[in-house]
């Protein structure tokens, strides 16, 4: 017992002699504590990547980004998901169906001037192929490589965008389709248009050789503003980047499709 009573004293702080020590503390062992579930730890680490890569994604489509070359290196597999899944095709009807809504909602003029432009690529014609083979957007654009793949005219048409498309041309409008690809590269976009679906558009406007340093948002603001000029009235536009709709003699309404793989300055 008195052995016991010395071994007790030596692990009593020496303020025990202090008049202010408190008689309820006393050591605690060191024990060390593990996680009950390590896997819940993982599942909220990759719960915590998504919400980071959704939030990423939110500010792609809402023009808050600075401009940026790459997806992050992180959200390939969100970005892949996202354009393979429901998740991407559920955003195109959701603007198809809201474009179409608005585009009934008009009266047209009858004159012939009411405009509705599309864009070309990831609004009319799919390029998902060709970046599923390339990253779905973790490699910096290739243009070389681009330009082969179109030449090849095997780009999907997007059936929401192809009822839209329909849709307006039954309603009365002039289809116009003002794209950043090339006059050399017509041929190929109108065949590969027509095996899509796409016909009967009044006016394809492509770049020529002096427009080819401009980047899109002057490109295409220059062609709006000839639209203008002529006495066109541009009632309706559809692209996926935010080039394709901002700038001046913007449309009465814009509709932006989603795109996370690239951006177009």
């Amino acid at each position: 017992m008195f052995f016991f009573q010395l071994f007790l004293l030596s692990f009593i702080p020496s303020t025990l002699s202090h008049d202010g020590f408190n008689s309820h503390l006393l050591p605690r062992p060191l024990i060390m504590q593990y996680p009950e579930h390590t896997e819940t730890r993982f599942e909220k680490s990759n719960e915590e990547l998504e919400l980071e890569c959704t939030s990423w994604r939110f500010a792609v489509e809402t023009n808050n980004l600075s401009p940026w070359k790459t997806i992050p290196e992180e959200c390939g597999s969100y970005v892949k998901d996202y354009m393979m899944g429901r998740g991407y095709k559920a955003d195109l009807e959701r603007v198809s169906s809201e474009a179409g809504i608005y585009a009934m909602s008009l009266q047209l003029s009858g004159d012939g001037k009411d405009v509705w432009v599309f864009d070309v690529d990831e609004t009319l014609l799919s390029n998902l192929p060709y970046y599923a083979d390339h990253g779905y957007g973790l490699e910096i654009f290739n243009p070389v490589e681009f330009d082969k793949w179109v030449q090849r005219g095997m780009a999907p048409g997007m059936e929401p965008s192809l009822k839209l498309y329909e849709k307006v041309l039954n309603l009365g409008f002039k289809v116009f389709l003002l794209t950043g690809r090339t006059e050399m590269q017509r041929s190929i976009t109108i065949e590969n248009l027509t095996k899509a679906g796409f016909r009967s558009w009044d006016k394809l406007i492509l770049r020529d050789y002096e427009d080819h340093d401009k980047p899109a948002t002057v490109f295409k603001s220059e062609k709006r503003s000839k639209m203008v000029e002529e006495g066109y009235r541009i009632l309706g536009n559809s692209g996926d980047q935010w080039s394709d709709l901002s700038g001046s003699s913007p449309s009465n309404r814009s509709f932006k499709l989603p795109n996370p793989m690239y951006y177009i300055p």
